[in-house]
């Protein structure tokens, strides 16, 4: 008997989640591996936050909150965008989520019908092109390189065939670390609003640029949603808690998909994550060490025999090309994990049509693994 499947599980994998488990099984047989292949942080919770937590074990329920998160901490990201941007947003635009994972959920299904076309970034993230075929909405893949510092450009959306209903940008981007420059970036954001088209930007990486300041949609427009995590520059990954700034006219219609999907996130996570921005000392170390990674790789990759790589404008990826290898990059980046010893993510992740030639390092972990990947990669080079 054949029982009946969807069609919308028929996703492909996210290989960096298949590439961590190949390489936890090595380290299982007691092999050593240092870890270039997922993007988190090596740091731990910001000190202050796991404090808090400790601190409510046993002494708070720590039960539901109202779906959109607590006050406090939607005030508290309200404040961060003055500070930060000087920027006005209004708490009640604030919208907490179990991670940016819900988050991009959310703002899909609230701003987006089956059959809608959204235009993303080819190297990008995958999941947005997966979750967004989960749910039936089309994928515009766009393909960008160094000439458009691998982002989307009004340019690009003028020479689709028509015009989309979305399209999601990332500044500082996954995988490639490029950003977009901010006049272009400003050009973007106006002509969407004004073509009404949706924007959706992922500001997840903001905090972590490299002479280059983030700016954020939230400035100039009010019909783009913001997506924003604690994951990255505030080192709490497994804590899954993000957030997002909304347009009010799409407010309620995210707060009932939440209010029905999610419940609410997680209680202590946001508990945590208020606490977490009194640790900006904290936080600018742990960015401190990436820009020192960062100059390490800018110096070693090419001595290692990758000379060709992405502008790492902003968060911690190197995004290298390896076509000169003679292999693809799953292949690549298999052997570069059994017979070095480092595990790093094939590019087909996210570019499935010219990620052959690319592999992402990241270089979000403690200087002396960043040393010892490329001693490793190096021998492995000449030995091959």
């Amino acid at each position: 008997m054949s029982l009946k499947s969807s069609q919308r599980g028929a996703v492909p994998p996210f290989i960096v989640m298949d590439v961590m488990r190949d390489a936890a099984a090595l380290e299982a047989q007691g092999r050593s591996i240092v870890h270039l292949e997922v993007g988190q942080p090596s740091t731990g919770m910001p000190q202050a936050a796991a404090r808090k937590v400790a601190s409510l074990i046993g002494q708070d329920k720590l039960g539901y909150t109202v779906a959109d998160g607590i006050l406090s901490l939607r005030e508290r990201i309200a404040r961060y965008y003055d500070d930060a941007y000087a920027v006005a947003v209004r708490p009640d635009r604030v919208f907490i989520t179990t991670g940016s994972s819900a988050a991009f959920t959310l703002a899909f299904l609230a701003a987006f019908d089956a059959g809608d076309r959204v235009a993303v970034a080819a190297p990008g993230y995958p999941s947005y092109r997966h979750i967004l075929g989960a749910y039936g909405i089309q994928v515009d893949l766009i393909p960008v390189d160094a000439a458009s510092r691998f982002n989307i450009s009004v340019d690009h959306l003028k020479n689709l065939p028509s015009l989309p209903d979305g399209v999601i940008i990332a500044s500082p981007a996954n995988p490639t670390g490029s950003m977009i420059e901010p006049g272009v970036f400003h050009e973007l954001v106006n002509y969407c609003h004004e073509h009404g088209i949706r924007l959706i930007s992922d500001e997840i990486y903001h905090g972590i640029t490299f002479g280059m300041d983030a700016v954020t949609a939230i400035e100039l427009s009010p019909s783009a949603i913001v997506i924003n995590s604690f994951s990255k520059y505030f080192s709490m990954t497994g804590w899954r808690v993000g957030w997002m700034v909304v347009p009010d006219d799409l407010y309620r219609s995210v707060e009932c998909l939440a209010q029905n999907l999610y419940i609410s996130p997680p209680a202590a996570s946001q508990h945590a994550a208020l606490a977490a921005f009194d640790c900006i000392d904290e936080l600018e170390a742990n960015v401190a060490i990436y820009a020192r990674n960062r100059e390490v790789l800018l110096r070693r990759l090419p001595e290692i025999g990758f000379p060709k790589f992405s502008p790492p404008d902003g968060a911690f990826y190197f995004y290298v090309h390896v076509a000169h290898l003679g292999l693809g990059s799953p292949e690549v980046c298999r052997k570069i994990l059994h017979e070095a010893g480092v595990a790093v993510t094939p590019g087909l992740d996210f570019d499935p049509v010219h990620g052959r030639d690319w592999m992402r390092l990241s270089y979000a972990v403690s200087e002396g693994e960043i040393a010892e990947a490329c001693n490793r990669i190096g021998a492995w080079m000449k030995a091959g």
